[in-house]
């Protein structure tokens, strides 16, 4: 008998759900039906900034997978253009809308996988929808952005949000030559690092030329005499402007789930158990829809990315293919940059550790990325987050020129086995002089952090200096 699956999304997590199922299981035993409201399946959209920036050349470039090859190859009933309205849990079907023609159906299930992805928190202002205005979610939003700048030869933009995507977006604003304007409601950019982290973030910002204003909520939108966008407004007066991005972040796309009596949790995320599963029968939830389990403050979080999609989308599509797969929790790691200075993190802020009851201390330190004598050397800061008494490492942080933000992982990894600071300061990683001192920038944090920094913390010094 052959069983049905509708999976709701295709994108990261519905279509690597679709394929890991369909390697089980034939034609014959699954039937596999994909409702994508868009044009386009399996694409990288934090790849759209450098798409905008011009460094990506083509649109194409960003998609990993067609919606053809997926029908053509693994006979997935992909159908693109096609909505989802409603889900019945008692009859197990789903309600859908045809985009292009209007037409309604309906389809019926046996297991049901919702991976409705993210949305865009919006600001609640007057004017978003004003022509000029664009968010930063699909390949239709950077496509948007960039008939924009062909068609009106903009001079300046407004990037509101001080986060990853718009720290990125600003910098793909200026490699396309405009003059930005970035604004944040916040004290500090990128609010999940510590002040500290935050303050070097802001320093250097404005070091590039960027027009970083913090504290300064967006009020409102003003269009000119032609309808565009010409203006945004903050209590601090007018900004004139001729393009706008808004770069606020994003939240759970729970609200389909949620009309269904599917759990939704404190994250906003649909409850899932570690095989995907939600607490209704027949019902599966991955990617950044769901909610899933913090490894380190053992709590329940939502994380908008595409490691974390892939990674849930394969564990579902393994146990709807009659495998055996479990979703161990995630850290919530990322890395980011604009221009030259990257920035990562990984585990637990301060503000996090205290809310999951943790008491901490916070240790960091500066050192260069190479060693010091090697040309084109630059500073990195290593922040660590500790529990009190024990030493476990909680969560770290990074901010540093060429080659800091990917040391990011060797703390992930540490915090993913649970070691102390002592744990890493004894961990053998590699050296040479074009990529680190001989005590790296990450070893000497956990030094200090361990109370054994000498005088020689973040310099090759001593005996075994090379």
């Amino acid at each position: 008998m052959v069983r049905d699956l509708v999976v709701i999304g295709g994108d990261a997590a519905g279509m690597s759900a679709a394929s890991q199922a369909r390697r089980l299981l034939g034609v014959d035993e699954l039937a596999i039906t994909v409702l994508e409201r868009g044009d386009t399946t399996s694409y990288a959209a934090c790849g759209i900034p450098y798409w905008v920036a011009g460094l990506v050349p083509h649109r194409s470039d960003l998609v990993a997978r067609r919606a053809e090859v997926f029908r053509d190859k693994q006979q997935i009933d992909v159908r693109l253009h096609h909505e989802a309205t409603a889900i019945d849990t008692d009859a197990r079907t789903v309600s859908v809308r045809d985009l292009t023609s209007g037409a309604e159906l309906t389809l019926s299930y046996d297991d049901l996988l919702i991976a409705t992805g993210a949305q865009q928190v919006r600001p609640p202002v007057d004017g978003l929808d004003t022509p000029g205005v664009f968010g930063v979610q699909t390949l239709g939003d950077g496509q948007r952005i960039l008939d924009a700048m062909a068609q009106r030869s903009p001079r300046h933009a407004v990037v509101v949000g001080g986060g990853y995507i718009g720290l990125e977006m600003a910098e793909a604003m200026q490699l396309q030559g405009l003059d930005v304007t970035l604004i944040d409601l916040a004290p500090q950019p990128m609010t999940t690092l510590e002040p500290e982290l935050g303050a070097l973030i802001a320093d250097a910002i404005r070091t590039m030329g960027i027009d970083l204003r913090l504290e300064t909520p967006l009020s409102g939108i003003e269009a000119g005499a032609d309808g565009w966008v010409r203006a945004v407004t903050t209590p601090g007066g007018e900004i004139a402007t001729d393009l706008v991005i808004i770069g606020t972040g994003v939240r759970p796309r729970s609200e389909l789930a949620a009309a269904a009596g599917i759990p939704v949790g404190p994250s906003g995320g649909i409850v899932t158990d570690d095989h995907q599963r939600t607490p209704v029968d027949g019902v599966w939830a991955a990617g950044d829809c769901a909610e899933t389990l913090h490894r380190v403050s053992q709590l329940p979080v939502s994380f908008a990315l595409g490691t974390i999609a892939n990674k849930q989308g394969r564990i579902a599509g393994l146990n709807l293919g009659g495998g055996e797969g479990r979703f161990p929790g995630v850290l919530g790691t990322a890395v980011t940059k604009i221009h030259d200075l990257e920035i990562a993190r990984t585990g637990l802020g301060v503000r996090e550790a205290e809310a999951a009851g943790l008491s901490v201390e916070v240790s960091s330190i500066t050192a260069g990325t190479r060693a010091h004598y090697y040309p084109q050397s630059s500073e990195m800061t290593v922040l660590l987050v500790i529990e009190s008494g024990s030493g476990r490492l909680l969560g770290g942080q990074i901010v540093g020129g060429l080659g800091a933000g990917k040391r990011i992982d060797v703390l992930a990894t540490a915090l993913w086995n649970r070691m102390q600071v002592e744990d890493l300061v004894q961990m053998d990683l590699a050296y040479a002089p074009p990529f680190s001192p001989v005590w790296d920038p990450v070893l000497t944090a956990a030094r200090s952090a361990a109370g054994n920094a000498g005088r020689d913390a973040g310099k090759d010094a001593g005996p075994n200096a090379r």
